[in-house]
């Protein structure tokens, strides 16, 4: 009986599937190969067919050939067509369900997303979207199992290039929205693709618009990753994307992760347009069209964002992180009653109601493009669309990492005792649905801390209006994070120490199973400064509202 079940990650299966530092690869072929045949078993039931057709593509990783080749190798005897569709991107693996000429069953993308070289993964989809946790965990099941297709006649293995049809698609949507056969004419665009399977866009899809993709950089596949990391998240990435597009007079860069379901974009003026500001110019563009719509979010989003989407007439519905999560809960919503046409998570992932809530990074830069063909034919630009967007005058993004097998259970006790210590001394968020969002008033900013959907990582997001305000919250969380073991809180001590310019005691609190709670005097000293301390000794009852 194999555990197949280590190796589920959210809706997704990940992990090391090359040996490096130490540690055995996890993700192995036997695994791929039992998963796989275990998804077929799985769709064949749901659909009640013998002869299913599946798809299978993958993006640059090192180890994707040799596990598409594994996936088709195990199918081979199933009685299945299949479609061995090559290097592919992660939204194209869920619409191959949808084009008439294909109109698979189910189809498996090999792919890990931004993460390390020497990690990768399975992403499952049917007609009916990208399969689920709970689904995840039947298939899961039959594959710890054993369970498989009995065997049958051969099956029929077609390479096909769906991408041919895919970036038809995604040309004749920018035509259609601008009016003209040739609306890029004359504009220079960075395409960035960090070596993943994004170069389509810039060959496939803006060349045949009239633009010139020569800015364009790291459009080759390399599972190496040798420029940057593939991820829209990366500062070291937005950095190059913005230094390329500013000495080649760009007109727009744009920028893609691993498998091309996130993206984002530098502006002519060199303006990163990531994260929060990636959101609201995903609300700026939609709004307009769903006047008093619903935005759904991840709950790592600024109050100035917030502030922006109620500037024009929308509502800001702050969820849980995690891609499906928003976007599960945006189709609750909508089936509610409730208007909500966007699901957007800061990392990127964006998802369309209008495009079946397919995070879908390709799909957003079309509706950029057109959205940017409208702004030039009026003199305007992307960047006036958000100017008003309020950013906070301080931030800090801090990840930790844990040092325990049993972290999932380090980390549901610190975010108990967090949220416990945030309702006694600070103020809660109210609209917060998941880890704690806690307001500090003497520092007039507010921190998230929240478990990692997918790794073994704490991270913290601090946000403060006042000059050295994401200081006063950071030993605030140190003098409480210190406490717990199997918590490494150097990144937070390192912080401390190149902010502050004051040596914080590492060994201030003995690490126990239990934590380290600071007493009322503790939440005074790291958030107060001596002139602002209240009468009581604690933190002000005036705190940040939403």
């Amino acid at each position: 009986m194999e555990n197949y079940g280590m190796l589920k990650s959210g809706t997704d299966i990940r992990g090391r599937a090359i040996a490096s530092e130490g540690k055995p690869a996890v993700l192995t072929e036997k695994a791929v190969k039992d998963i796989a045949a275990a998804f077929a078993l799985w769709v064949s039931e749901r659909t009640g067919k013998t002869r299913i057709k599946l798809a299978i593509g993958r993006d640059s990783r090192l180890t994707g050939q040799a596990f598409s080749n594994a996936i088709i190798s195990v199918l081979r005897n199933a009685g299945l067509e299949i479609f061995d569709c090559g290097l592919f991107s992660t939204p194209a693996a869920f619409l191959v369900t949808k084009f008439p000429s294909m109109a698979v069953d189910g189809s498996i993308m090999i792919t890990a997303s931004h993460h390390p070289k020497d990690i990768n993964g399975l992403k499952f989809f049917t007609a009916e979207g990208g399969v689920n946790s709970a689904q995840l965990g039947e298939i899961i099941e039959r594959a710890n199992g054993g369970l498989r297709l009995k065997p049958g006649s051969m099956s029929t293995v077609v390479r096909r290039d769906f991408m041919r049809l895919y970036c038809d698609t995604l040309t004749e949507s920018i035509r259609k929205g601008t009016g003209l056969y040739l609306p890029l004419k004359g504009m220079k665009i960075a395409v960035d693709a960090g070596h993943g399977a994004g170069g389509f866009f810039a060959t496939r899809v803006l060349t045949p618009l009239g633009a010139d993709v020569s800015p364009s950089q790291f459009l080759e596949p390399d599972g190496n990753f040798p420029a940057h990391a593939p991820n829209p998240e990366n500062a070291e990435a937005m950095e190059s994307l913005k230094n390329r597009v500013i000495e080649t007079g760009a007109d727009l860069g744009i920028i893609f992760d691993a498998d091309v379901d996130r993206c984002a974009v530098v502006t002519s003026d060199g303006t990163e347009v990531n994260r929060c500001r990636l959101i609201a110019l995903a609300a700026a563009m939609i709004l307009p069209e769903h006047p008093g719509a619903t935005i759904v979010t991840d709950s790592v989003t600024t109050e100035g964002l917030r502030k922006f989407i109620e500037s024009r007439g929308g509502v800001q519905k702050r969820f849980k992180r995690g891609y499906r999560n928003v976007i599960d809960e945006a189709k609750r919503l909508c089936d509610s009653g409730v208007n909500a046409p966007l699901a957007i998570e800061s990392s990127g992932h964006a998802a369309f109601k209008e495009h079946y809530f397919l995070d879908d990074g390709a799909y957003f830069i079309v509706k950029i493009l057109i959205e940017s063909a409208k702004l030039r034919r009026n003199g305007k630009t992307l960047t006036e669309l958000i100017a008003d967007l309020e950013t906070p005058l301080e931030e800090a993004d801090i990840r930790l990492g844990f040092v325990t097998d049993g972290w999932r259970a380090v980390a549901d006790k610190i975010i108990t005792r967090l949220n416990g210590l945030s309702e006694r001394m600070l103020k809660l968020s109210d609209d917060n649905h998941e880890g704690v969002r806690a307001y500090v008033s003497h520092a007039d900013g507010y921190f998230i801390v929240r478990t990692s959907v997918h790794d073994p990582v704490l991270p913290i997001y601090i946000e403060s209006n006042k000059a050295g305000g994401t200081v006063k919250i950071a030993r605030l969380l140190y003098s409480f994070l210190n406490g717990f073991s199997g918590l490494d809180c150097s990144p937070l001590y390192d912080f401390l120490a190149e902010h502050d310019g004051i040596n914080v005691d590492e060994q201030s609190a003995e690490q126990t199973d239990d934590g380290f709670e600071p007493s009322e005097e503790d939440v005074q000293d790291q958030t107060a400064d001596p002139e602002e301390s209240s009468a009581d000794g604690l933190v002000s009852d005036e705190f940040l509202s939403e």
